[in-house]
C-alpha cells in the first residue's frame, strides 16, 4: 500500500523477557498488543500521546511526517482496540461481533484517512498534516478490509501456552500457527524435542 514502510512487525517483549518482533498480518491488528479489554487491560501500553505516536512509528505505517495526536486520540485508539479484540474474538470463536463494537470500528472508519502522497525521491508518505483521527480512520479500515476480504476466515490465536496474541494468517498455506516463530514456535520445538528425549 501507498505509504507504507519496509516492516518487519512490531518489538515486543516475552513474558520470559525475551526480545522479538510480532507480525500480525495487517495493520488493523498491529494496534492490538498495546493492550486490550477485560484481562488484557493488564498490558496497556497507550496512556499519553506519546505512547500513540512511538506505536505509530513501530506500526507499517511510515510516520512521514509525524501525525499530530492529541489527548483525545488516545481513548478514541483505546475504545477502537478493543472493539477489534473483541470483533476479533467473535470471529475466531465463529459468532457474530456486537453490534456496539461494529459501531465503534465503523465510526473510526468514517473519518478521513492518510491520503498518501509521493515525493520528490520517488518515496510514499502522507499529506500534511497527518492528525490522529486519520492515523484511527486509517487503521479501521484496514481492519475492515480484513473482516470483509479473502483472509476473513484465517483469523487466528496463537496456539503457544499462554498467548492470546491474534493475527491474520497470510501465508499461502494458510497453516500459521504461531504469533512468532523466535517466540511461542521456537519455545513448542525445545518442548517437543525434550519430549521426544524423555520417551527414548
Amino acid at each position: 500500500m501507498a505509504g507504507t514502510a519496509t516492516h518487519h512487525g512490531i518489538p515486543l517483549r516475552s513474558g520470559s523477557g525475551l526480545s522479538y518482533r510480532f507480525d500480525p498480518g495487517a495493520l488493523g491488528f498491529e494496534l492490538l498488543p498495546t493492550g486490550g479489554p477485560d484481562w488484557m487491560a493488564r498490558y496497556e501500553v497507550l496512556h499519553t500521546p506519546e505512547d500513540l505516536r512511538r506505536w505509530v512509528g513501530q506500526s507499517r505505517l511510515d510516520p512521514t511526517p509525524e501525525p499530530e495526536i492529541g489527548a483525545e486520540d488516545v481513548p478514541a485508539a483505546r475504545a477502537l482496540r478493543d472493539a477489534l479484540w473483541r470483533i476479533g474474538l467473535a470471529r475466531v470463536a465463529g459468532e457474530g461481533p456486537a453490534d456496539a463494537d461494529l459501531a465503534t470500528l465503523n465510526a473510526a472508519a468514517a473519518r478521513p484517512p492518510l491520503v498518501p502522497v509521493i515525493g520528490q525521491d520517488g518515496a510514499a508518505g502522507w499529506a500534511a498534516p497527518a492528525t490522529g483521527a486519520q492515523v484511527l480512520s486509517t487503521v479501521a479500515r484496514d481492519a475492515i478490509a480484513v473482516l470483509t476480504g479473502p483472509y476473513a476466515d484465517r483469523i487466528r490465536i496463537c496456539s503457544g501456552d499462554n498467548c492470546a496474541l491474534m493475527y491474520v494468517d497470510t501465508s499461502r498455506p494458510g497453516r500459521r500457527r504461531w504469533c512468532a516463530m523466535e517466540n511461542c514456535g521456537n519455545r513448542h520445538k525445545v518442548r517437543a524435542h525434550r519430549a521426544r528425549q524423555s520417551g527414548e
